[in-house]
C-alpha cells in the first residue's frame, strides 16, 4: 500500500487536490469547483470529498494533509484571518481543525503563495535553490521569500509581499493603497490598462491574444507590466541579495509576452552585487500550490510518507495521530 500526503489548493474558482508520494511526485489529482459563495464548511467539505475520491481511486494510505489557501492565514493556528469579498464565511474559519476531525490525520495550512514557493523549491523550477523570491502574477500579485533553504515569513507574516509595495505610479490598488506593483502587473491590471488605452473590455486572456496578433496597445501594456516586475526584482536583489526568481500565476502563462521586457529592464540596470537576476517560469504549473502544501505537511510530520504513522486508507480512519508541537 502506498503512503501519501494530500496537497490541497483552495482557490476562488476551483480547488485542486493532489496525492503526493515520498518524492512529492503527483500520483493522482482532481479538480473540483470551489463553493466560495456557500461558506468555509462547504469549501473544506468539497476538498475533503476530493481527497476521499482520490484515496478510493488509488487505494493509498493518507498520512497527512497540507492546505494552501487564498487570503491571509495564521499558519500556526491553522485558520483563515482575512479573505476577499468573493469568499463567504472564510475569514476566521478553522481549516486544520475541520480537516483533522474529518480525516483523522494531521493537517497544516499555508497561504497559497507561500505554498507555491514551497512547491517550486521542493520539486519545481528552483528545486534545491537556497535563496529565491517567488512571484505569482494572477488576478493579483503575490510574493514569498525562501531564504537559506527555508520559507521566510517575517515577524508579521508578510515577508515577500512585493505586490503591495508602493512606488509603481499612482493608480489605485484593490487593497486600498496606490501605486502598487499589482496595479500594473496583475491579470486584472493588464485588462484594465488595455481597456483604458482602447476602450475595449475583456480579460487578460483577450489582451494576450491581441498581443499575439501584434496589437500595439496590448504589447505596450505587457511592456509596462514586465518593466514593473523587473523593478520589483531589482529592489529585492538590492535589499536581500536574492537574484533567483520563480514566476507563476495566470499571467506567467503568457511568458513570451512578459519575459522580453523583464530582460531588457534587468539588462539596463543590473543589481548592485553585479550578479545577474535569474528569472524562471514555474515548472509545476497548476500543481505548484498543492505540491507545496504537501511539502509543508511532509516537513511538519518530520520524516516523510514512509515513516511509521497512522493514516486514512480509502477513507477509513486507522487511528488519530497527534500534531507535532509548534
Amino acid at each position: 500500500m502506498t503512503d501519501t500526503i494530500a496537497g490541497v489548493d483552495i482557490g476562488g474558482t476551483t480547488t485542486q487536490v493532489a496525492l503526493c508520494g515520498e518524492d512529492l511526485g503527483v500520483l493522482d489529482r482532481v479538480e473540483v469547483p470551489t463553493p466560495a459563495s456557500v461558506g468555509g464548511a462547504a469549501m473544506v467539505g468539497a476538498a475533503l470529498d476530493a481527497v476521499r475520491l482520490l484515496l478510493g481511486r488509488t487505494g493509498a494510505r493518507l498520512l497527512g494533509v497540507g492546505v494552501g489557501a487564498a487570503g491571509v492565514v495564521d499558519a500556526r493556528a491553522g485558520r483563515i484571518l482575512v479573505a476577499s469579498d468573493s469568499f463567504r464565511g472564510w475569514a476566521g474559519f478553522e481549516v486544520t481543525v475541520a480537516v483533522e476531525e474529518a480525516l483523522g490525520v494531521p493537517a497544516f495550512l499555508d497561504n497559497d503563495v507561500n505554498a507555491f514557493l514551497r512547491g517550486e523549491t521542493a520539486a519545481g523550477a528552483v528545486a534545491g535553490e537556497p535563496d529565491v523570491l517567488g512571484l505569482t502574477l494572477g488576478t493579483g500579485v503575490g510574493g514569498a521569500l525562501w531564504l537559506d533553504g527555508a520559507l521566510y515569513e517575517g515577524p508579521h507574516g508578510a515577508a515577500g509581499e512585493i505586490g503591495h509595495v508602493p512606488g509603481f505610479g499612482d493608480l489605485p490598488c484593490t487593497c486600498g493603497g496606490r501605486g502598487h506593483l499589482e496595479t500594473l502587473a496583475s491579470g486584472r491590471a493588464i485588462a484594465a490598462r488595455y481597456g483604458e488605452r482602447t476602450g475595449r473590455a475583456g480579460g487578460a486572456r483577450e489582451v494576450a491574444e491581441a498581443a499575439g496578433r501584434g496589437d500595439p496597445d496590448a504589447l505596450a501594456v505587457y511592456e509596462t507590466a514586465g518593466a514593473a516586475v523587473a523593478r520589483a526584482l531589482l529592489v529585492t536583489a538590492g535589499l536581500l541579495d536574492v537574484t533567483t526568481v520563480v514566476v507563476g500565476g495566470g499571467v506567467s502563462r503568457s511568458w513570451a509576452l512578459v519575459e522580453p521586457s523583464i530582460g531588457r529592464a534587468l539588462a539596463a540596470e543590473p543589481p548592485v552585487s553585479g550578479r545577474p537576476v535569474r528569472v524562471l517560469p514555474a515548472l509545476l504549473d497548476g500543481d505548484a500550490v498543492a505540491v507545496g502544501a504537501a511539502a509543508r505537511a511532509r516537513a511538519e510530520l518530520g520524516a516523510g510518507p514512509g515513516a511509521e504513522a497512522g493514516g486514512v486508507d480509502g477513507g477509513v480512519t486507522e487511528f488519530r495521530q497527534g500534531r507535532p508541537k509548534d
